[in-house]
């Protein structure tokens, strides 16, 4: 019966031994960790929001990029109209500006957030979104910070088209417009417009940085990035 029990334990011992030479060869050959894998992954992902939201927040962020915000159709309506009516003549141009503006006021609020989803996310979600299509980290990021964001956008919104005038300077177009004879009268809200398009702004500038660590190893700029991301390149072949 001892003989059993120590062929046993030296079996046993022998087994772990095994596996622990295995895991070192696997480590050896540039296996990755779970903690690396998720340390790349927030790496990645603060490079990627650092940069769209720091170019978003900038003066002509929005305006003077592919997110810039144009005005809804039920704004372009009345813009349409006044044209032809002294004092409104550049309203389309001006409102624009002005949207604009204040989506990049806003988007500063962007970062302390999705930094808090990135601090949250779980060894699972990383090797999911390594392993995943071009714009899961994007995908996940949207998940877990798109309601706390607008909340955190429209009031900084309403407060940026006030500083900019773009409300009462919108009142006035309305009113303008709405003095036309046989028109509808109209009164479209902006705040939720242009906080809904800066956040869509925001997220496509953020899925474009996420494609750009995917598919360019020159944007990989650490070792742990480079490593993480060449063994989903491995995965592509």
């Amino acid at each position: 019966m001892y003989k059993k029990v120590l062929i046993l334990v030296f079996s046993l011992q022998f087994v772990a031994c095994a596996e622990l030479q295995k895991m070192a060869g696997e480590y050896a050959l540039g296996q990755l960790t779970t903690p690396e894998i998720a340390s790349a992954l927030r790496q990645a992902l603060e490079f990627g929001i650092g940069n769209g939201s720091d170019l978003l927040s900038q003066k002509g962020g929005y305006l003077n990029s592919a997110y810039k915000i144009l005005l809804p159709p039920d704004v372009q309506k009345v813009t349409d109209k006044l044209k032809f009516i002294p004092g409104f003549t550049d309203v389309e141009k001006v409102l624009i500006e002005k949207l604009n503006n204040s989506a990049e006021d806003a988007a500063v609020k962007a970062k302390p957030i999705f930094r808090q989803a990135i601090k949250e996310m779980t060894f699972d979600d990383a090797l999911k979104i390594l392993m995943g299509s071009d714009n899961a980290a994007t995908s996940y990021l949207k998940s877990k910070t798109y309601n706390n964001l607008y909340t955190a956008f429209q009031p900084d919104i309403v407060s940026s088209l006030n500083k900019f005038n773009a409300i009462d300077y919108w009142n006035q177009a309305v009113n303008a417009y709405n003095r036309i004879p046989f028109v509808d009268k109209l009164n479209p809200k902006l705040d939720d417009y242009v906080t809904t398009q800066a956040l869509n702004g925001l997220f496509s500038m953020v899925e474009k940085e996420e494609y750009g660590v995917r598919r360019d190893a020159t944007k990989r700029v650490t070792d742990t990035m480079k490593k993480a991301f060449a063994k989903q390149d491995s995965n592509r072949q």
